[in-house]
């Protein structure tokens, strides 16, 4: 019992990881191992695009303006794929800027250096960049830029140093998001982003909330600006406590991330210690060493340490938690192999006593069958019994009355002395007659026992051997020593007997039927079989 109850105990354990999930969120962890499953399609896509465009800088080397607006685009494309590409792309576009001598596209590209700084987590650099930034004169697009990297700028440096400057960081970032806030066209995904951000930051969360679901609900928004409202409501989520939809969004925006080939991703580093706290070590590892691949892929450094924080508690949990399931298998293993030694035991006495049960069976039925038979033949001859005893003492009692009128009619002939007349006795006394009475009355009752005899007789015998009854007969003369052997008259003399033939004659008989017999072999023995009523 102790056994099993250690089985029952052990699979719950295994089971345990899959508690409590919702069909939902188990669809969306596996739609996410089908996209991490066919990740690289994606990146290929991405690499394909920029290829691309690094054809077209070669076709166009000596057009600064063409070239400006090509690096600019590939920018686009590297800044949330990898760093050091997007750093190259910015350097660039500020060496192109500097030969073109144009301002706004000087400070376009410094803003593209300040977001490379920041998010590589190098705030210094990226502040230094910052302070040699005048856009008085540059139009809103880049104003817009320029407040929302210096927002974000702020805003990550709050989250990386969680200290006293903290909230200082964070009203900062506010006040640059609301600059930005102002020139942004309303109901644009930039615009809902950016309020979504700026409201999570000042603790308003509701609104939060309504700004990124209608972000989510934009027509025209893309792959990544669905990952980062996902992100952000999952971060939301998790200040109100709202655990489930914390996990969903935080699968969607890894999702999203993927899709988009974003390797400057959080929503994966958040999803793993999110499953790590639940429980659900064997995922949480899986999909950490994922985001830390992804963040060495970027070669983002502060990004690599947030990971390289959390990998080796999560790793090193996966590996005790492999050990304790290595132990319990043995265990299982152990008390496996020990029900099945008691099962093989236990199934070797029932095979046994089943064996022993069904010879029992067997000479019970043979028993059951042979009884059966016996029955069959004991009712069967008390039928027989009844019928000719009845039909013989009816015989009997005709004899003795005719016995008794011809013995008075021999007594009358003599005390009259009428000796002439004595000479008659053979014609009173027809034998022949006698004979074919008691012929129909044995066919009478044997077939009041056997009424279908001579039709399972003819079933015996071939089409052109069948025996035809003329008119007037019940039996004939073949139907009858058959009949008597039906009877369990077997005995050649007895028959001849009772037939008035002689033996060889009966012989005789018995050889031409058999001759007809569709199975010769089995002639009697079919015969036999025929069921009386």
């Amino acid at each position: 019992m102790k056994q099993f109850l250690s089985i029952i105990i052990l699979f719950s354990v295994i089971g345990c990881n899959n508690k409590g999930i919702d069909n939902q969120t188990l669809d969306l962890l596996d739609t996410l191992d089908y996209y991490i499953e066919h990740e690289q399609l994606y990146r290929t896509k991405k690499e394909d695009c920029i290829t691309n465009f690094k054809l077209q800088i070669a076709e166009n080397k000596e057009n600064n303006e063409q070239l400006y607006e090509i690096y600019d685009k590939l920018f686009t494309h590297y800044k949330s794929y990898i760093y050091d590409s997007a750093f190259y792309c910015a350097e660039h576009l500020l060496t192109i800027a500097n030969e073109m001598n144009e301002d706004c596209k000087r400070n376009d590209a410094k803003i593209k250096l300040c977001f490379c700084y920041l998010s590589s987590g190098l705030f210094s650099e990226a502040f230094d960049i910052l302070k040699n930034i005048n856009i008085e004169n540059c139009d809103d697009n880049l104003k817009i830029d320029f407040y929302l990297t210096k927002a974000r700028l702020y805003y990550d440096r709050a989250d990386y140093n969680n200290d006293y400057s903290r909230t200082s960081d964070e009203e900062i970032g506010n006040k640059t998001m609301l600059q930005a806030l102002k020139l942004l066209p309303k109901n644009s995904m930039e615009y809902y982003a950016s309020l979504g951000l700026k409201e999570m930051k000042s603790g308003n969360l509701e609104q939060a909330i309504t700004a990124f679901e209608q972000l989510i609900a934009s027509q025209n928004r893309s792959e990544h600006d669905f990952a980062i409202a996902t992100s952000s409501l999952a971060y939301i989520h998790s200040l109100q406590n709202n655990k489930q939809k914390e996990k969903d969004f935080l699968l969607k925006a890894a999702i999203a991330d993927i899709k988009s080939s974003t390797m400057e991703t959080v929503a994966l580093r958040n999803l793993a210690q999110y499953l790590y706290n639940e429980g659900d070590v064997s995922r949480a590892a899986q999909y950490i060493r994922k985001a830390f691949n992804d963040a060495l892929f970027y070669n983002a450094r502060h990004r690599q340490m947030e990971i390289g924080n959390i990998l080796p508690i999560i790793e090193q949990e996966r590996i005790t938690m492999l050990e304790m399931q290595r132990n319990r298998m043995r265990t299982f293993f152990a008390i496996t192999c020990s029900f099945i030694f008691l099962i093989t035991i236990a199934l070797i006495i029932i095979v046994r006593q089943l064996n022993k049960i069904n010879n029992a069976k067997k000479i019970i039925q043979k028993n059951v069958d042979d009884l059966t038979k016996t029955n069959a033949h004991l009712l069967e001859a008390n039928k027989i019994k009844e019928e000719y005893i009845g039909n013989f003492f009816n015989l009997n009692s005709e004899y003795v009355e005719k016995l008794e009128a011809f013995q008075r009619w021999v007594n009358r002939k003599v005390e009259s002395r009428q000796y002439t007349d004595l000479q008659k006795i053979p014609k009173k006394l027809d034998t022949q007659q006698e004979r074919e009475k008691l012929f129909k009355m044995f066919d009478k009752t044997f077939l009041n026992i056997f009424p279908n005899f001579v039709t399972e007789f003819n079933k015996l015998l071939k089409n052109d051997g069948k025996i035809v009854i003329q008119d007037g007969e019940l039996l004939n003369n073949d139907l009858r020593i058959y009949a008597l052997m039906r009877l369990g008259i077997k005995n050649n003399d007895k028959i001849a007997q009772f037939l008035n033939y002689s033996v060889n004659t009966i012989y005789t008989y018995k050889t031409k039927i058999k001759n007809r017999a569709l199975d010769y072999e089995k002639f009697n023995e079919k015969l036999m079989e025929i069921k009386s009523i």
